[in-house]
C-alpha cells in the first residue's frame, strides 16, 4: 500500500505544470532585456528608464538612461510591478479603468502605456515584468517589448 501511495504521489508531482516547467527570471535575462530596451531606445535616439521585475514584483535589473530623473526611474518601476501585481500590460489598465468603477484607485494600477509582462520564451509561463518611462507612453511600451524580444522572451502568453 505504501508503495503505491508514493507512487501516485511521483505521478501527480510530475503531472504538475509547476513541476514541469519551473521557469524563473534571473539576472542574466533580466539584463538582456534591459539591453535590448536601451538598444531599441538609442536607435531611435531616446531615453527610458527600465526597470525589470520577477512575478513577485521584486527589481531584478534597472537602468536609468540619461536625462532621466529619479521620478522617471520610479514610475517605471510602477509600472513594472503592476504588471506582476495583476498580470496583463498597464495599457490594458487604462482601458480597465475607464470600465470597472473604482479600478483606477486599486493597488498597484497604473493607466498608463509602459508596462509589460515578460513571458517564458513557450509563452506558458509568466516570468515578470517590464517597465520603462521617460518618453511618450507608446514609445515606452514599444521599448519594453523590444527588450523581452532581444532576450528571446514573449510579452504575451502563447495561445
Amino acid at each position: 500500500m505504501r508503495k503505491a501511495l508514493v507512487g501516485l504521489a511521483v505521478l501527480a508531482s510530475a503531472a504538475s505544470p509547476l513541476h514541469a516547467q519551473q521557469v524563473t527570471l534571473d539576472a542574466r535575462t533580466a539584463q538582456a532585456i534591459v539591453a535590448g530596451c536601451a538598444a531599441h531606445a538609442a536607435a531611435k535616439q531616446q531615453g527610458h528608464a527600465i526597470a525589470v521585475v520577477d512575478a513577485g514584483g521584486h527589481l531584478v535589473a534597472a537602468l536609468r538612461m540619461d536625462g532621466n530623473g529619479s521620478g522617471v526611474m520610479d514610475f517605471s518601476l510602477a509600472k513594472a510591478q503592476a504588471v506582476a501585481a495583476w498580470g496583463f500590460p498597464t495599457a490594458q489598465m487604462e482601458e480597465a479603468a475607464k470600465g470597472t468603477p473604482g479600478f483606477a484607485g486599486a493597488p498597484h494600477v497604473v493607466t498608463v502605456a509602459g508596462g509589460v509582462p515578460v513571458w517564458s520564451a513557450d509563452g506558458k509561463v509568466r516570468i515578470g515584468a517590464v517597465g520603462a518611462s521617460g518618453e511618450a507612453p507608446a514609445d515606452d511600451a514599444a521599448c519594453a517589448e523590444a527588450g523581452i524580444a532581444a532576450a528571446g522572451l514573449r510579452s504575451s502568453r502563447a495561445r
